[in-house]
């Protein structure tokens, strides 16, 4: 059996520019939007990031630095994971978590690992 691709759909930090006072009315579309994809199957997990200065970077030998990576210009601010078929259909997702949290959002197919 050929493995559903997955997809990262996910949008940068910063990237949801409404009102405050529109808050609770994004929160209860973008999470509409994953009741949705629950409900379809398609659903792997997603949520919203804390701001990047809380971030920490472990390098290779296991030490711990206060930051996301060195030279990083774009954070993600939130992402989804989805198992859908095609890319067509990833897109079609996006589009509905881009017009619930007012905000564009990126697709990219996740490269199969077969040990996952």
């Amino acid at each position: 059996m050929d493995a559903v691709p997955r997809y990262l759909i996910s949008f940068p930090e910063g990237a949801m520019t409404f009102p405050d006072e529109d808050l609770p009315a994004v929160a209860e579309a973008a999470h509409a939007v994953v009741r949705e994809a629950k409900a379809a199957g398609v659903w792997v997990f997603g949520g919203g990031l804390l701001e990047h200065g809380e971030a920490t970077t472990v390098g290779t030998d296991g030490s711990v630095s206060n930051g996301p990576y060195p030279g990083t210009t774009s954070f993600v601010g939130g992402f989804s994971i989805m198992d859908v078929p095609t890319r067509d259909e990833a897109e079609e997702w996006a589009a509905r978590i881009a017009a619930a949290c007012r905000c564009a959002q990126e697709v990219r197919e996740v490269m199969y690992d077969p040990e996952v």
